[in-house]
């Protein structure tokens, strides 16, 4: 079985410049790549004609939150249909190990509750997710949200020595089960919860089997030099001086990034994250005096990411009163509701009872160019693959699929494609 790509823009994953040409693909191998016109068409069984495309090697998504969309739908298809074939998973939650009522095990589909309830491993989850059956090859980093909420619960403070030595056998055990190594998300809980002593004798433990570190940083706002908002955009320079400066000096230091000068996280993070310590987070937003003190350390601080609510979008409403908010900012939705904007964000939260996916536009454009060029930066999608048909229907702010752009060569593992 023989396919030819002919009239595409190749692109060979080198490095080099791009180039026009054919490809010959037989059995799931690249036989040939030739100037356009070398290739006879007949010498094919399928003949695809890429003109106007790119055609490049599959990519590896480095950053994937794909673990509750795949639980749903193992085809992953927004990604597959991209040319992504390897999803790396695992910033900050992992369903597994599993602790009973862990307020993180709430994340898991309620389809999936009975089954995860026995996943006292990390490897039983993987193993899970195979079964059910998924297209792109998986791996994951160990959520270290999980392995500090198995041995504290969302408990704020440093961990006992016993505790320490629970999370030190979780990492040792989770690296026997294929563990990438320790993932941390320091700017929510109950990752931000964390010292950098505790990180290290985890990272110790992962060390030992090979693995390696990887870290959302404390903060994305004004300590940058300690991380980058909008006031800030101009420390990029120092900020990339700096890494340079530790890998010249024989540190494995690399970045990941995503090509889009916007995040996308909870609009719980606007809050101060001691409002989530000890898995309450919803009851001390109903509690009048607890009320009181997060709108006045939110106006006066900003919690975690920097804020202005014009800047702020939410878009997961799956209430339909709020449904009207979609497209909105936060500051119009404030408008709307007649409240200042952190009345109506914890309103809005208590309203939900969900963190509500949020668009922050808070990135600059030049900034994402600059990254773009650095050797030792990775893309990522930071975001989970989804079928839009069935992902509309819970979010209406999806928008329909568009036509493909790219031809991408591989073999894509799985039975769900």
């Amino acid at each position: 079985m023989s396919t030819l790509i002919h009239s595409g823009r190749v692109f060979d994953g080198t490095g080099n410049p791009w180039f026009h040409g054919d490809l010959l693909v037989k059995d799931g191998r690249i036989a040939a790549i030739e100037p356009p016109g070398k290739i006879p068409p007949e010498s094919s069984n399928d003949v695809i004609d890429a003109a106007g495309h790119i055609v490049c090697p599959i990519f590896i998504d480095i950053q994937s939150h794909s673990i509750v969309p795949l639980m749903r739908d193992g085809r992953c298809l927004s990604k597959i249909t991209q040319g992504i074939t390897t999803e790396i998973m695992g910033e900050a939650w992992t369903p597994a190990p599993v602790a009973a009522g862990s307020t993180l095990s709430g994340r898991i589909p309620d389809d999936w509750k009975d089954r995860a309830a026995s996943w006292m491993r990390f490897g039983n989850w993987l193993d899970a997710t195979v079964d059910a059956g998924v297209t792109p090859n998986v791996g994951s980093f160990l959520g270290a949200g999980t392995l500090r909420s198995l041995a504290m619960g969302m408990r704020m403070g440093a961990p006992s020595s016993d505790e320490l030595n629970a999370m030190r056998q979780t990492m040792a055990e989770s690296m026997e089960d294929g563990a990438f190594g320790s993932s941390y998300a320091l700017i929510y809980p109950p990752d931000t919860y964390t010292t950098t002593d505790e990180i290290v004798e985890v990272c110790k433990v992962a060390s030992a089997s090979g693995g390696v570190y990887i870290t959302h940083m404390r903060s994305e706002a004004d300590e940058i030099l300690e991380a980058v908002g909008e006031h800030n955009y101009d420390k990029m320079h120092q900020v990339i001086e700096r890494i340079e400066a530790v890998r010249d000096g024989g540190q494995d230091v690399t970045a990941d990034m995503y090509p889009y000068p916007a995040s996308g996280t909870g609009l719980s993070t606007v809050l101060p994250t001691w409002v989530a310590a000890d898995g309450e987070f919803f009851d001390n937003l109903r509690d009048p005096s607890v009320r009181a003190r997060i709108v006045a350390e939110t106006r006066d601080v900003g919690g975690e990411i920097p804020r202005r609510p014009d800047q702020i979008a939410p878009v997961a409403f799956k209430n339909p009163e709020n449904q009207q908010y979609i497209g909105k900012r936060l500051d119009e939705i404030a408008e709307m509701r007649g409240q200042d904007w952190v009345n109506a964000t914890i309103d809005l939260l208590l309203s939900e009872e969900d963190r509500i996916f949020t668009i922050y536009h808070t990135m600059s454009e030049n900034n994402v160019r600059l990254q773009l060029q650095l050797p030792w930066v990775k893309i990522s999608t930071d975001a989970g693959g989804i079928d839009p048909a069935w992902a509309k229907a819970k979010d209406p702010s999806i928008r329909e699929p568009m036509e493909p752009t790219h031809v991408f060569l591989g073999v894509t593992l799985g039975t769900k494609v």
